[in-house]
């Protein structure tokens, strides 16, 4: 049983990393999916110190790709309408903006895209000029690319570390009792043999 719940940990940790370039959160996925495999194995292969180093890790995760999303708008000169639109635009991109046939590049094309023109308006409508705006729309779609790679390399991360310590061929046995075999206790009486000189 513990090889089915392995594929299937497999597949949610690989739909966890897929969705984590979306900006979606699947960091969170990946952990929970080997908190659950944990629990469904009795931590016979993967225990809580490599739970606790995926938690780490989904935390860093987060911090990191908003650090480069939001510093890449203000760096270029981003307000906080620049920065929220930049934050918006590329979940909502992720989603509708993703047209190119192929899988992984093509959310990550619309994330970037989203990131540019929501940065853009909101720069817009706070009533700056079009080139400031465009130009803090460029900042803003270079951080959350640089933040979504990095993002997703430490998902790389989290799934190559659940994958080899949950793997159900390395796991702890289970500990039994040694049973040694000793006499019984004799109950006869001992005799002595003395000799004659």
């Amino acid at each position: 049983m513990p090889i089915v719940y392995y594929a299937i940990l497999f597949l949610l940790l690989l739909t966890g990393l897929a969705i984590t370039v979306m900006t979606l959160p699947g960091l969170w996925l990946m952990l929970a999916s080997a908190a659950a495999y944990a629990w469904l194995t009795g931590g016979r292969f993967l225990g809580w110190k490599t739970l606790v180093a995926l938690l780490i890790l989904a935390g860093l995760g987060e911090v990191v790709e908003l650090a480069f999303a939001g510093g890449g708008a203000k760096k270029a000169g981003a307000g906080r309408r620049g920065t929220w639109g930049a934050l918006i635009g590329g979940l909502l991109g992720g989603i509708f903006l993703s047209f190119i046939p192929i899988p992984v590049v093509s959310t990550l094309v619309g994330v970037c895209l989203g990131t540019f023109l929501g940065a853009m308006i909101g720069e817009l409508s706070g009533g700056r000029e079009f080139g400031h705006s465009a130009i803090v729309g460029v900042g803003a779609a270079k951080g959350r690319l640089m933040g979504t790679l990095a993002k997703t390399a430490l998902g790389g991360v989290m799934m190559a570390l659940t994958l080899w310590t949950a793997l159900p061929l390395h796991g702890r046995a289970a500990a039994t009792p040694a049973v040694i075999n000793r006499p019984a206790p004799s109950t006869a009486p001992t005799t002595t043999l003395t000799t004659q000189p």
